[in-house]
């Protein structure tokens, strides 16, 4: 294993559990702790977003540029995780199965409209 792929795998699993256990503390009401949950979910983000930057510098590729596509195709990533994780809420904690299964299956195929978006269709 490469050293930057063995960095990135550390710094994106600290990041993708500050950002998880930052969701679970904003989004269940039973722990209240919203407040600490949304610091702790912006700090995975934070951290997700430096492993990205170190992992191409170490890599040697060029930056992101940022450009409509690279920002569409982020909310487009975005939207589609907020609508998965709002479905599974749903039905796990708020007892709507059903209609939790529909908004996370709605989350799943925006998450699947990312490959086209990214890649294109060749």
């Amino acid at each position: 294993m490469k050293k930057s792929n063995f960095v990135a795998l550390i710094l994106g699993t600290i990041g993708v559990v500050f950002f998880a256990l930052g969701m679970c503390m904003a989004l269940l009401p039973e722990w209240g702790m919203f407040n600490p949950g949304i610091v702790c979910g912006v700090i995975g983000l934070v951290v997700l977003l430096i492993t990205i930057l170190i992992w191409r510098k170490m890599e040697g590729k060029a930056p992101i540029k940022i450009n409509a596509k690279t920002v569409g195709a982020v909310l487009v990533g975005v939207l589609g995780a907020l609508l998965l994780g709002v479905g599974m809420c749903m039905s796990m904690v708020f007892g709507k199965m059903v209609l939790g299964i529909v908004v996370g299956l709605v989350g799943i195929v925006v998450l699947l409209m990312l490959i086209p978006l990214v890649k294109g269709i060749k």
